[in-house]
């Protein structure tokens, strides 16, 4: 082979070879680390009712520009009370089993806005009942919310991100079943969902750090949602608290709302593929 041959494929080999340069989390010079979603805009999963609209409540009052809710069901209430108080709250009707309407949903964001800057892939369900009685179907559906809608939410955010050049922030919701049984209520696939969805979130996060895109969960213990409330009426509720002590109680929503805004914001920019349990005492047994 002639000499120059040989220089123009190693060349060529060296080009091929070389790595794509990762794209830093870190914040300008000036940046000055109050923890504030300031300027960011943030799509929230979910956010109707329940932890997802204690979440949205957290994110404005934490200067969010601009919280959505992405929810298959009409708004209730409690999220026209939100609004009252935070024009900036709006509702887009999403079906996150659909990677159609996740996407457009996304999109009709951007157009708004001009840009997303946070997902928050909140959108869940339960089923509390013993493993002899559940069938495929229960077991389908559970999955197909809970583990590929948040899959799905998460790599059509991951994409607009990329395509903006915004070094966004994907927050998952976990659950403390994701590392042991709720006593309390047990449901097997439930616990098998949510340790998907807090395992998937560390290798996205490798994988999409290069583009400085973060991705972590939140895996909250017992929280007073319509889905939840029974928990406490139950006739041995107070028998079953003695085993887990120091907070015999149901959280409020809004007190998983900080640690959602300190993975929102930009003060977490070297904090990826971590899960922070936000379970009272529950973590400790």
């Amino acid at each position: 082979m002639p000499p120059v041959a040989t220089e123009n494929s190693t060349s060529d080999a060296v080009k091929a070879e070389t790595p794509t340069p990762y794209l830093s989390t870190m914040p300008d010079n000036d940046f000055n680390w109050q923890i504030t979603l300031g300027q960011k805009v943030v799509a929230i999963t979910g956010a109707n009712r329940g932890i997802g609209l204690g979440i949205a409540e957290v994110c404005l009052a934490n200067s969010a520009k601009m919280v959505y809710s992405l929810d298959l069901m009409e708004p209730g209430e409690d999220f026209a009370a939100l609004q009252k108080r935070y024009p900036n709250f709006k509702f887009i009707q999403t079906d996150v089993t659909s990677e159609e309407s996740v996407e457009k949903a996304i999109n009709q964001v951007v157009e708004e806005t001009g840009r997303i800057d946070g997902l928050v892939a909140n959108a869940g369900m339960t089923k509390h009942q013993p493993a002899l009685k559940f069938d495929r179907s229960e077991l389908e559906k559970l999955f197909n919310l809970n583990v590929y809608g948040a899959y799905f939410c998460a790599q059509i955010a991951a994409r607009k991100f990329i395509e903006l050049g915004i070094k966004g922030s994907i927050v998952m919701t976990s659950s403390m079943t994701s590392y042991r049984p709720n006593r309390a209520a047990p449901s097997a696939p439930y616990g098998a969902t949510k340790a998907a969805v807090r395992n998937m979130c560390h290798t996205l996060a490798m994988e999409w750090s290069k583009h400085g895109i973060r991705v972590n969960s939140i895996s909250p213990g017992f929280v007073r949602t319509a889905m939840t409330y029974y928990v406490e009426t139950a006739p041995d509720w107070d028998l079953k608290m003695q085993y887990y002590g120091g907070m015999p109680r149901l959280a409020d929503p809004r007190e998983l709302g900080g640690a959602y805004v300190y993975l929102l914001s930009d003060a977490s920019s070297y904090t990826s593929g971590i899960d922070i349990p936000i379970a009272g005492i529950v973590g400790a047994w």
